[in-house]
């Protein structure tokens, strides 16, 4: 079980707005714990949005779903590389990852576990552990793009934190079609991982690098 006032310096990696779902209650502990966190998204997706909407609108909704975690609007860092194309992007999504570590120095780095399948995820977890090989670093799951997951790290979320999960969440109202973007799916995962480590709720993550 991870205490997470251990951490001063937090750095969140997503590949695309909304990839928080994995770790936003885990973001909102961090930020009550008194740790610094910064948000980084390398994509806001304009290719994925649906008909009907702006194509900025996933980027007004992360910035409006992470602003309600506790982070401060300088804090935000949102990209717009292609979806999809990341692979491509390979040495210019490295560059920024190793400015961010020089800058940031975070001795807790949050991305895309090393089971996720989606191309875009992937590249950010391994230019992820390349950047920051000396930091601690959690995988988190996105379920709907693992076929397994190794989840030896979990960190406790009290019912507060969850309801505020899922209320920061709300803020993709985009993304409602998608099957993880609800209310009964958080709070689901969140206790079938807190029966996992005896307690009512928790977000699991890969354990990928621990430094003590």
């Amino acid at each position: 079980m991870l205490k997470t006032d251990k951490f001063k310096n937090v750095l969140v990696l997503c590949a695309h707005t909304d990839d928080e779902f994995g770790c936003a209650g885990t973001i909102i502990k961090l930020i009550r714990s008194g740790s610094i966190v910064n948000y980084v998204a390398f994509s806001r997706c304009e290719e994925s949005v649906p008909e009907g909407y702006p194509s900025d609108v996933l980027e007004t909704e992360c910035i409006s779903a992470v602003s309600k975690m506790g982070l401060s609007k300088t804090n935000i860092n949102i990209d717009r590389l292609k979806v999809r194309h990341f692979p491509s992007n390979r040495q210019k999504i490295l560059e920024k990852l190793v400015r961010l570590n020089k800058d940031l120095k975070p001795d807790l780095v949050l991305l895309p576990c090393s089971k996720d399948i989606h191309q875009d995820h992937k590249t950010i977890y391994e230019e992820g552990i390349r950047a920051f090989k000396y930091s601690s670093i959690l995988g988190y799951e996105l379920p709907q793009n693992t076929f397994s997951f190794s989840h030896a790290a979990f960190v406790r979320l009290d019912d507060k934190i969850i309801d505020q999960k899922i209320n920061c969440m709300s803020e993709y109202e985009s993304q409602n079609f998608r099957g993880y973007a609800n209310e009964e799916f958080i709070k689901s995962l969140a206790r079938v991982r807190g029966v996992q480590c005896g307690v009512s709720f928790a977000e699991a993550f890969e354990a990928i690098r621990i430094v003590i």
